[in-house]
């Protein structure tokens, strides 16, 4: 059987150049959030299949890569479904895994535990533009913090962080899913059906107003509880004010709590932020995991035409594991989205110091040989990045290729 040189489709090969701007993004994420407190931890890549199949991960769960039972435990001829061969699978996301890692060691940790996780998770989906099967993520938490503070801290670190890699012309939308549930509440809509009408909402920046009510209609919906639904999404200003006047409109339907939270939020980080971007109270904003249980929020980048972060909060995910609800709230940036960006826009690493090269004759004296590595200890010392490197043939051409890789000193040895 022939030898396949090409990674598995939706892996990727990292060439120099891009690791040189990952090693440096990822260092960037990590001075920042530290700065506000957040503290590096990490989870195995593999997770028990009970986790992984929990429920709480929503379509992600359809596209994990399970690890087969080994040894004596995998038995083929007794399997029944699908997870009776497998006991665990890749993590699909940082988010479950870290629930199980608080629940296991909450006692030996800060309260509350402001996390910090950077690791590769795996997902079998359709390999498309800033989309792979293998992908890094990172992730910021607030594990025990029940008020709107987490969700302040978090958008004020993450936007900092964009702030400080250049990153411009970026929107914060922000919304609950209490608000989502109030407003499908007070037009009728029953709770059942709370979860089919949301998904079908999450489709307005894409179909509109009029193809969310089309599809509303033909699932069956009364026109009464649909135009009294989109109705409430006329009008309403993306900030403060628009929470403050659909809370008049819903009444008892939303409650004082989730109100004057968004208010707080969104009031506080538009005095405290540290770089500039739009602050956006969005009513459509729904995100699909089903453990969220709050506060929402993603941004979206005018360069991308899309989000590249996104998180919200999660106040039941960890009581799955051990029996009592913990807050919880957690922010998750697009690693490799703003890679892909960063790579696209040319972006050049900065600080780098001075690149500098020594390109040695063929059959240098070893004489010669020990006096360039004393220069090029010198210069490394002096906080240079050197290569030694020995001449090729057609000189003019290496020559060109170090100065495209920034080597901007280059110096020739030759023997006497």
């Amino acid at each position: 059987m022939a030898l396949k040189k090409k990674p598995v489709t939706g892996m990727n090969d990292m060439m120099p150049r891009e690791m040189e701007i990952r090693d440096y993004l990822i260092q960037m994420i990590k001075d920042t959030y530290k700065t506000f407190g957040f503290q590096s931890m990490e989870t195995p890549c593999v997770e028990h299949i009970e986790n992984l199949c929990s429920k709480q991960g929503g379509d992600n769960e359809k596209l994990i890569f399970k690890i087969m039972k080994r040894g004596q435990k995998l038995k083929i001829d007794e399997a029944k479904e699908e997870n009776d061969l497998a006991d665990s699978g890749l993590r699909y996301d940082l988010t479950v895994p870290l629930a199980r890692y608080y629940a296991n060691h909450a006692n030996e940790l800060p309260s509350p535990f402001k996390a910090l996780q950077i690791g590769n998770v795996w997902r079998a989906d359709r390999p498309q533009r800033g989309r792979f099967r293998q992908f890094m993520q990172c992730d910021i938490d607030i594990l025990g913090e029940p008020g709107n503070l987490a969700e302040i801290e978090l958008i004020l670190a993450t936007t900092a962080m964009l702030g400080k890699i250049g990153f411009q012309n970026f929107t914060v939308c922000i919304n609950d899913r209490n608000i989502l549930k109030s407003m499908a509440a007070y037009s009728g809509f029953q709770e059942t059906d709370f979860d089919e009408v949301f998904i079908i909402l999450d489709k307005m920046d894409k179909i509109g107003k009029d193809g969310v009510a089309s599809e509303l209609l033909e699932l069956g919906y009364q026109k009464e509880n649909v135009d009294t639904y989109l109705g409430l999404f006329d009008d309403i200003t993306p900030d403060a004010s628009g929470i403050r006047d659909l809370k008049a409109k819903l009444g008892e339907f939303l409650s004082d709590e989730t109100a004057d939270g968004m208010d707080f939020i969104l009031s506080s980080v538009d005095a405290a932020k540290e770089c500039d971007f739009r602050l956006k109270f969005d009513p459509t904003l729904v995100r699909g995991q089903s453990y969220y249980t709050g506060t929402i929020f993603e941004v979206v980048m005018d360069d991308f035409g899309g989000s590249v972060a996104g998180g919200g909060r999660y106040d039941r995910m960890i009581g799955k594991f051990t029996g009592q609800d913990t807050p919880a709230c957690g922010f998750s940036i697009g690693f490799e989205r703003i890679v892909m960006l960063l790579l696209e826009n040319g972006f050049a690493v900065p600080g780098c110091g001075e690149k500098k090269a020594y390109l040695l004759e063929k059959r240098l004296p070893k004489e010669e040989v020990l006096r360039v590595l004393s220069l090029a200890k010198a210069d490394r010392e002096a906080g240079k990045q050197v290569l030694i490197v020995n001449m090729k043939k057609n000189k003019k051409f290496q020559k060109e290729q170090l100065a495209a890789e920034g080597y901007t000193d280059i110096a020739e040895c030759y023997s006497d």
